[in-house]
């Protein structure tokens, strides 16, 4: 399992990266299954990479983002700047987490696909409105 450096739970980096192919997996309509047959690997072991257990090599990394289409850096994308030095538990890493989560569920990413299209703007405060109320009743 890739561990944080405390040693006890996956990294922040590992479970953002994963999540990122996982979304990009999504996006583009590839299963588990797919990815892993291209990649040699079990649906399990991706299950794995998905929720950052298991560290994804560079070469696999490469190899994932040639599979899916996209640059490697799309991976890293929302994570601060190491030159920077920003730690990854810093301000907005709580709100980054909330979104990563939200994107991680297949409602989320398709919400977050149509959502952008509805063009009133007055309709999506009514439809976030709507969903506090719920969320609050929960």
């Amino acid at each position: 399992m890739a561990k944080d450096t405390d040693g006890r739970r996956p990294s922040e980096i590992d479970q953002h990266v994963g999540a990122r192919v996982r979304m990009r997996r999504k996006l583009i309509g590839v299963s588990q299954e797919q990815l892993a047959d291209s990649l040699a690997l079990t649906f399990q072991q991706v299950q794995k990479y998905e929720r950052g257990e298991n560290r994804i090599s560079a070469s696999k990394l490469y190899r994932i983002a040639a599979l899916l289409k996209t640059d490697v850096t799309y991976f890293f994308d929302g994570l601060p700047d190491p030159v920077e030095a920003a730690p990854p538990g810093g301000p907005g890493a709580a709100a980054d987490r909330t979104v990563q989560a939200f994107l991680q569920t297949a409602e989320g990413l398709q919400l977050a696909q149509l959502f952008p299209r509805i063009a009133p703007s007055r309709v999506r405060r009514q439809i976030v409105d709507l969903v506090r109320v719920m969320a609050e009743d929960a």
